[in-house]
């Protein structure tokens, strides 16, 4: 499969290259399993929102490349969502890659954005970036530009957060219980 390319790499400090490392660090023993989710915050709930009621899994799918992990994250039988960790000089970077059965690419795909200092160890924040806003804003989706999405990562639990003004949405795996891989993304 061919993936789209990633932004060339942000300036970041020594701290966020620190933080940037770590967060692959931790992804890549979980390389090639797959871990059962679920939503623990929701807020406000979206009434059409197709999470709700779903077998959540991620899959730490692809680890070949040295400075990028694929994550697909599968909701029901929607295969269309893998997450992009991409360690940096800088630190790192989040990317969502939205495709569709037939694995062309969506509208809005690649959004995400570069590590910002966190005063926590384990948690990363990955506030949206300008191609993310730009698009976000040409797709009439202006409520996204405020996105920061965030992962936590310990020995235990695997969070993936979006949050933004009035909207806090927050998926927990459990990392101590793997669950048999589901089949690969679309696209893939």
């Amino acid at each position: 499969m061919s993936h789209p390319p990633l932004d060339p790499p942000a300036p970041g400090t020594e701290a966020t290259a620190a933080q940037g490392a770590e967060l692959l660090g931790r992804l890549r023993p979980l390389c090639g399993k797959a871990f059962a989710g679920r939503i623990v915050a929701d807020t406000p709930t979206n009434t059409d929102d197709t999470f709700q009621g779903r077998q959540l899994v991620m899959h730490v799918r692809d680890c070949t490349q040295p400075d990028i992990i694929r994550v697909p994250f599968h909701v029901g039988d929607d295969h269309s969502r893998t997450w992009v960790f991409q360690r940096l000089s800088g630190g790192a970077r989040l990317k969502h890659d939205h495709r569709h059965r037939d694995g062309s690419s969506d509208a809005m795909t690649m959004y995400g954005g570069d590590l910002r200092l966190g005063e926590h160890s384990g948690r990363y924040e990955f506030p949206g970036d300008d191609y993310s806003k730009a698009m976000f804003r040409d797709l009439g989706r202006e409520v996204s530009m405020a996105n920061v999405w965030a992962i936590e990562i310990d020995d235990k639990r695997f969070v993936y957060e979006l949050a933004r003004p009035s909207r806090l949405f927050r998926v927990e795996f459990d990392l101590t219980r793997p669950v048999p891989a589901p089949p690969p993304p679309w696209g893939d």
